[in-house]
């Protein structure tokens, strides 16, 4: 043997650690096959054992001598190139260390060291048949002596020959004995094959309907378009968006393609698997975090397999390993949820777009109120547009009246609560003709607050900087950000004084006054403390659907993707709630969630109305709501997020550094540092291309124990953002490591 033969091979390693760099191992001999680019490794880190991706292989041997690698558990790599690669653009974009942008690529379990094989794969027995008997004469010979396994033969025959024994004996009411027969005959054989653990089988629907000629021109436009064009669905409420989105992807997987359809975590129903699966059948495989361990590893195995093909989730979906992905559905594009909340703070609609590029597979986004960034990429060329301006069966959006809480008359019950005379009335007669209703109010908990009316104390979140919202089911005050709970006191912290007053509205209270309203009323409430155990969002839809519920109220979770043909009334019972918060997009938001929740009325033959109670009623956002328009949101709107207004998204690009410590100085300190360092950098390598704003407190100036203060950067231009948060991201700025951290493109600034 040469001695080159003998020549140790050593791998670029990186582990899903917040720290800029990767490592070098060496290549066991035995292990060399299983080593290459995306497979998953076990190596040694100081004193514990890791898991980690293989980025690179036969590099450089280190300066210092490396440590084997202990382990490789696939027989095939994690992650295909293109994954691999999609993983360094996210690291570079966002300014992530690559293990923590790799790490969001696979599932959480596939990261446990001590299952390095993740959960255990069920398996299920099937019977297989092994011998064909083609002519009636075979036939009689075989089974001249043996009548009841034809039976079973000819059964499993008809069932394209194999199925699972558990079917063959429970539902078919065949024999073991008789199928054991067959084994010994040697025309069938046992075979054990994997059984992915799926908690939506059995889930479908029928076939979706023939599209209407409009649905039809889309789809035929879109599949006309270059698959390296992005589209933009541009669908008002009710108009078949879904229907557009399954005739596109039929075709992708009637060609051999794969497909993922990325919906809001809200929006990922039953009832939406469902209307997928009517499709698709089989090839469905859904991945989101309701699941368990063992449910996500198994649908993620199938789908890198290639045995399911169609991948429906919310933004982790994006990173499904579907083979021959040819397309991606970007669904309620417009939704703050597809912005990851910690590192790498990655937008799926954004990530959507890159592994499409990377991958030449057509990307779609949907909306019946698209967000102005995605209207800009489309006003200025980069996305190719194509609108449904109507509803299936020409039915009109419901009008819409606006009742200023200023001056509209309140039923002399409601003691405080936003409940007016104009909204009473269409409830009531909406009940009256067995309808349904479906209230919103963008606001959990019973009180807003706990205040004192001698001193005015309002009581505060020990670890945060805000009000303790006031729960009924439990009585406690709860911090809506850190979960801190405490007693409902009877008298006052500061002064003593009893007793203490409730401010504001929740949906706890609303429920309850809906309740003493209408008595006869069959009254459920949606919203996160409705909706925390698995399947709890599904039961109160069912209940809807079936007819089973007269009003249905809650948070924003009431005014996406819903479909209830009965529901005739939409009342927005305050639509002012996120109007004022110091956020530049807190006019988009509450423009898209009062058209979102409008658009749940008059979806059958009765029709509908909406009635949108706000104290600001000539306010842009919900007089272009009222009108259902889109381009009146944006006409408005846009002039002032440009020069001479203070200049935000989409006219500039947008980075954050949050300052955070537990010492209100540190944070300050840090994030000074933080802003000194950007302008340096501003002026010595990018000629003044960025605007440095802060450091300031954030508007949410404490949260979880933790102080926090901000820099913002903003530039026309992508690049100065871009090489700032590399920068960054390879450690180079103060506080990198944790300290500090940087957020690009950000959906809020609280």
């Amino acid at each position: 043997m040469t001695g080159s033969a003998l020549a140790p091979r050593y791998a670029e390693v990186v582990l899903p650690v917040p720290v800029p760099r990767t490592y070098t191992y060496e290549m066991p001999t035995a292990l060399g096959a299983r080593v290459v680019p995306g497979s998953r490794v076990v190596v040694p880190l100081q004193r514990r054992q890791v898991v980690g991706l293989v980025v690179a292989v036969d590099v450089p041997a280190p300066d210092v001598a490396a440590r084997p690698i202990a382990a490789a558990p696939d027989a095939e790599p994690a992650l295909s190139p293109a994954l691999v690669e999609l993983g360094r653009w996210i690291s570079r974009y966002y300014g992530a260390p690559l293990g923590l942008a790799l790490r969001v690529l696979l599932p959480g379990s596939l990261w446990s060291v001590r299952r390095p094989g993740g959960p255990a794969e069920q398996v299920e027995r099937v019977v297989v048949l092994t011998h064909a008997l083609p002519s009636l004469l075979e036939r009689e010979r075989a089974f001249k002596r043996a009548p009841k396994r034809r039976v079973v033969y000819e059964a499993l025959e008809a069932l394209g020959g194999s199925a699972p024994l558990r079917h063959l004996v429970t539902r078919l009411g065949l024999s073991p004995t008789v199928l054991d027969g067959l084994v010994k005959q040697r025309l069938a054989r046992y075979s054990d094959v994997p059984r992915p653990r799926d908690p939506f089988t059995g889930l479908t629907s029928p076939p979706p309907p023939v599209l209407t000629d409009a649905q039809r021109r889309v789809v035929d436009g879109i599949a006309a378009t270059s698959p390296d064009v992005p589209v933009l669905l541009h669908g008002v409420t009710g108009s078949g968006k879904t229907l557009v989105y399954l005739d596109l992807l039929r075709s992708v997987v009637a060609s051999g393609g794969g497909a993922i359809l990325l919906v809001p975590e809200i929006a990922l129903t039953p009832q939406t698997v469902a209307r997928v699966r009517g499709v698709f059948g089989d090839l469905v495989a859904v991945l989101h975090s309701g699941l368990s361990d063992g449910e996500r590893a198994d649908a993620w195995r199938a789908l890198r397999r290639g045995e399911r093909r169609v991948a429906v989730g919310p933004r982790s979906a994006v990173f499904a390993p579907v083979q021959r992905l040819a397309a991606i559905v970007v669904d309620e594009e417009h939704e703050a949820s597809y912005k990851q909340g910690t590192a790498p703070r990655y937008h799926a609609r954004d990530v959507a777009l890159a592994r499409a590029r990377l991958e030449g597979a057509r990307l779609i986004l949907g909306s019946a109120t698209p967000s102005l960034d995605t209207l800009h990429l489309a006003h200025t060329g980069r996305v190719c547009t194509f609108e449904l301006p109507e509803r299936i069966g020409a039915r009109p959006l419901p009008p819409v009246e606006v009742i200023d809480l200023r001056s509209a008359r309140r039923v002399p019950e409601a003691r405080g609560i936003p409940w007016t005379e104009p909204l009473d009335q269409a409830v009531r007669g909406a009940l009256a003709r067995t309808e349904q209703v479906i209230l919103l109010l963008n606001r959990r908990g019973f009180a807003t607050y706990l205040q004192c009316p001698a001193c005015g104390d309002v009581r505060q979140c020990p670890h945060c900087a805000i009000a303790l919202t006031v729960h009924q089911t439990p009585r406690v005050l709860r911090c809506h950000y850190c979960g801190h709970e405490a007693p409902v006191p009877t008298g006052c912290g500061v002064c003593g004084k009893e007793p203490q007053r409730m401010r504001g509205l929740g949906t706890q209270q609303l429920e309850h006054f809906v309740g003493l309203r209408f008595p006869e009323a069959r009254v459920a409430r949606m919203d996160l403390d409705t909706t925390s155990t698995k399947w709890a969002h599904h039961r109160i839809l069912e209940r809807m659907a079936q007819g089973k519920l007269d009003i249905l109220l809650g948070t924003q979770m009431i005014a996406k993707g819903l479909d209830f043909p009965n529901v005739t009334v939409v009342g927005v019972v305050d639509a002012d709630t996120g109007l004022n918060l110091p956020d530049f997009r807190a006019a988009e938001r509450t423009f898209q969630l009062v058209a979102q929740v409008a658009g749940r009325a008059g979806r059958g033959p009765k029709g509908g109305r909406v009635l949108v109670q706000t104290r600001a009623p000539d306010h842009h956002a919900i007089r272009a709501a009222a009108a259902h328009s889109v381009a009146g949101f944006a006409a408005a709107e846009l002039p002032l997020r440009a020069p001479p207004n203070p200049a935000y998204p989409p006219h500039v690009g947008l980075a954050r550094f949050v300052a955070v410590h537990e010492d209100e100085r540190l944070a300050q300190e840090a994030a000074e540092r933080v802003a000194a360092w950007l302008r340096r950098a501003n002026t010595e390598q990018l000629g003044g291309a960025l605007t440095v704003l802060g450091p300031a407190p954030c508007p949410i100036m404490r949260l979880k124990g933790q102080w926090r203060w901000h820099v913002l950067i903003k530039s026309p231009e992508a690049r100065p953002i871009g090489r700032v948060v590399r920068a960054w991201g390879r450690g180079r700025g103060p506080g990198a490591r944790g300290a500090v951290v940087a957020d690009r493109d950000p959906v809020s600034l609280l």
